[in-house]
């Protein structure tokens, strides 16, 4: 039974495997390739399974992944299940602006309501900054929607350190997320000395670098979706990431374990990397990502593999 951890300094206990869910109904990052059953049943195997974490964002699809997870939730017992959406995209003409204001993310959270069907979210979350709004203000709103019980906890995603700092300064931020893999390791040094003192989880999206980590590929791969204008699968740098890659292999070799489940279980020796949600297009890769909160690796492995990317 793998130990659930909490949410920042709220009372939300979760698996630290979550699910993240731009494949399930996100038809804007995955153009023509998305199967909508398939998608709630990655869902139904993730919350079957003991993973409680769903993260979604009103930009995936945009809207639908929302609606489908609120069509799946139904079925279960709602308390069993911890749901993070995200807000701050908004559509002006053509253009897609980021919008902090109060007035939009309250907006926000009540459409999101809707889209899901319940009436709480667990873990809301600031999507991207705006450049206007004060970042404390912002939270502030977030604030008061949790007083009122229609979210649990306060998330941003995707800002800077000092704007984390602004948010955070009446202590309202349970988590941040970011980007972070092994391949992209900036937090470790920005980030993780002040969520590991302020009690802020982070979570890192992008863990397996999109399948890179995972030990999916091989010098003759291609790519024509998101992957294909991702500098860490172009040219000379996709062949020595392929190289680390095989490095980590053999390390996996010796716990009899896939490459993406060492890489995972790496990262929960980072400090404040309590939760980490792998996504999935398949229900298979669900149970195989669950694998990784069950992995302990040796000191010696953890330095290893910091060593390879460092």
């Amino acid at each position: 039974m793998v130990k659930h951890v909490k949410l920042g300094k709220s009372d939300i206990s979760v698996n630290p495997i979550g699910l993240g869910t731009n494949a399930v109904g996100g038809h804007n990052l995955y153009p023509n390739m998305l199967d909508e059953e398939q998608g709630k049943n990655v869902v139904r195997t993730a919350l079957d399974n003991g993973i409680n974490l769903l993260d979604t964002a009103f930009i995936y699809g945009p809207k639908r992944s929302e609606e489908l997870i609120g069509e799946v939730i139904r079925e279960y017992n709602r308390e069993d299940v911890v749901v993070a959406t995200k807000a701050a995209h908004k559509f002006v003409g053509n253009d897609t602006v980021m919008d902090n204001s109060p007035a939009f993310l309250k907006q926000g959270v009540e459409d999101a309501l809707k889209r899901l069907q319940t009436d709480y979210i667990d873990l809301f979350y600031i999507h991207f900054p705006d450049e206007d709004t004060p970042k404390a203000e912002a939270v502030g709103a977030l604030k008061e929607l949790k007083d009122q019980g229609k979210i649990r906890s306060i998330g941003v995603s995707n800002f800077s350190l000092d704007q984390l700092k602004e948010a955070n300064q009446d202590g309202y931020v349970d988590v941040l997320q970011g980007e972070y893999n092994l391949l992209k390791r900036d937090a470790e040094k920005t980030y993780f000395p002040y969520t590991s003192e302020n009690n802020i989880t982070f979570i890192p999206y992008f863990p397996l670098e999109s399948g890179l980590l995972a030990g999916k590929y091989d010098k003759d791969s291609t790519f024509s979706d998101l992957r294909a204008d991702n500098p860490n699968f172009q040219g000379q740098q996709f062949l020595d990431n392929l190289e680390k890659i095989d490095k980590v292999r053999e390390i996996a070799d010796k716990y009899g374990e896939e490459v993406a489940h060492i890489v995972l279980a790496w990262y929960f020796t980072q400090p404040s990397v309590d939760v980490i949600i792998p996504g999935a297009k398949r229900p298979d890769q669900v149970l195989s990502n669950q694998r990784a909160a069950e992995i302990s690796l040796s000191e010696e492995d953890v330095k290893k593999i910091s060593d390879i990317f460092a």
